[in-house]
């Protein structure tokens, strides 16, 4: 069931599609380059790392900075307390207007500060003889410089030049500060131990947070960059593979990016290399099959003409008539030898691509006639007759016309050759598309697929109970075919319904 989502909705939403379009858009060409390529790849998990680390590192620093704290005893607001109970008994006798002789007022000013903190008070004139002081003080004379000198350096401290731990460990505080009487002027000495507070504060160590960068990066690289490794292993592994000789193995082809590029061009190159070698063994197999073709070929005629010219030469012969049966045999079989020999070197030749062309505009359709009239008296040997089915205009040609009479004849004595008997032949020439198509055509015994691939070889004859007494040489159709190509043409066998034929193609 196909969920389908309601019409307002989709309004709604129109306006933010348009906009996030172009976005889209934008999106989608970046992340295609970053698939086809590893650079890019690379600096875009980089980036990511990079973020992913960050964050990382921000969230454990803020964790171990708001969560783990260390404790200190804070004296700085004990002060300040104690400077502050000097400044209080200041104004208080100042703005009282209280005479230096208003003992039981100074008294209770000075009792009540007391009870408030553990401290010691004095009261003294400018030379420093004390006139008032706490029950814990026994100091009837101050030393006014060192007084002052001390206070001062009290009074750094509490506006935090250096902390009090480091420059006094006594634990003792002095506020030292004038006071004005009605009747003449003096100072409040007050001195105490400012009380401790336990305070908390951030350890400040950043060694965490680097750790969870350093840690959130490498793991965020090595997990978006482990898929591309494992690839890369694969296409190693596969290289190492085919470098052993299994030509068959092909790398599993992934992506877009160099690294597949990489492995369709290693695939390509063991496809390559498996053809070349199976070629090799294919020229390898021919050569071979060339030499053992040859030599049978050449040894048979030999032979027979050895044995011959044995025969003359011991005389063993009852008359002449049989000298000279064997005298034609031996020239007969050499005559064939010299067809042999001499097909042999004008094929290596036209492989080599070592015999001249002397091309010039020749019309097909007299050329043909000439040759199937030429015939004639062979077919009638042969029991074969050659018809002709030829266009009406006449078809001219850039060719060698000695190297295609060549080519025309051996099609038509291999036609006459192995035709079934009575032997029918028949000679087309046409136009097809700028082209003008000479085709052969006679009836035989069935042909198979493999055979007819094979039939332009050198050597190769389709019955192999043939040789070269009671067929040619085995090089016809291939001298034909290597014809042909050097012209520019084509050539190729075709069988149908018991009908074989030759098909030459050359352009008009």
């Amino acid at each position: 069931m196909k969920i389908r989502t309601p019409k307002l909705i989709r309004i709604l939403f129109s306006p933010l599609r348009k906009l996030l379009s172009p976005l889209r858009k934008l999106y989608n060409i970046i992340w295609n380059k970053v698939k086809k390529s590893i650079r890019a790849e690379l600096v875009l998990i980089f980036g990511i790392s990079l973020l992913v680390s960050t964050v990382a590192g921000a969230i454990v620093g803020s964790y171990f900075k708001n969560n783990v704290k260390n404790a200190r005893i804070e004296y700085t607001t004990g002060s300040r307390q104690i400077l502050h109970q000097g400044t209080s008994i200041a104004d208080s006798i100042t703005n009282g207007k209280y005479s230096i002789n208003d003992k039981d007022k100074i008294n209770r000013i000075i009792e009540v500060t007391k009870q408030q903190r553990n401290i010691k008070i004095v009261i003294c004139d400018l030379d420093g003889k004390v006139l008032y002081k706490s029950n814990n003080s026994n100091e009837s004379q101050v030393d006014i410089y060192n007084t002052i000198k001390n206070s001062m350096e009290y009074n750094r401290y509490i506006n935090g030049f250096y902390s009090y731990d480091e420059q006094y460990n006594s634990g003792e505080i002095i506020s030292f500060y004038p006071i004005n009487f009605t009747d003449g002027r003096g100072y409040v000495i007050v001195s105490g131990t400012p009380e401790g507070q336990i305070e908390y504060y951030a350890s400040g160590n950043e060694f965490p947070g680097v750790i969870a960068i350093l840690a959130a990066f490498l793991l965020t690289f090595y997990f978006m960059t482990n898929k591309k490794m494992k690839y890369l292993e694969s296409v190693s592994n596969g290289l190492l593979e085919i470098s052993k000789g299994n030509l068959d193995y092909r790398i599993h082809k992934y992506g877009d990016d160099e690294l597949a590029s990489l492995a369709g061009n290693i695939n390509t190159m063991a496809e390559e290399l498996k053809n070349k070698i199976e070629n090799e063994r294919r020229v390898e197999k021919a050569k071979s099959e060339l030499i053992t073709n040859v030599s049978h070929d050449l040894r048979t005629p030999l032979t027979s003409i050895k044995g011959y010219l044995g025969l003359i030469k011991d005389k063993r012969y009852k008359e002449e008539e049989d000298l000279l049966q064997y005298v034609n045999i031996a020239y007969n079989k050499s005559e064939k030898l010299e067809v042999l020999i001499n097909d042999l070197f004008e094929y290596t030749k036209l492989s080599n691509n070592q015999i001249n062309m002397y091309k010039q505009s020749i019309a097909l359709n007299d050329l043909l006639d000439q040759l199937i009239d030429e015939l004639v008296p062979i077919c009638e040997e042969n029991n074969t007759e050659i018809t002709r089915e030829f266009i009406n205009e006449r078809i001219t040609v850039n060719i060698d016309a000695n190297k295609t009479a060549r080519v025309f004849e051996n099609l038509l004595m291999n036609a006459i050759r192995y035709s079934l008997k009575p032997g029918k032949i028949k000679v087309v020439l046409n136009e097809e598309e700028n082209f003008a198509v000479v085709s052969v055509q006679n009836n035989c015994d069935t042909i198979s697929e493999e055979e007819l691939d094979k039939i332009f070889d050198r050597f190769y004859r389709v019955e192999k109970s043939r040789s070269s007494d009671t067929g040619g040489s085995g090089l016809g159709l291939a001298i034909a075919k290597n014809i042909v190509e050097l012209q520019g043409g084509s050539i190729e066998a075709k069988y149908n319904d018991g009908y074989i034929s030759f098909e030459v193609r050359f352009k008009m």
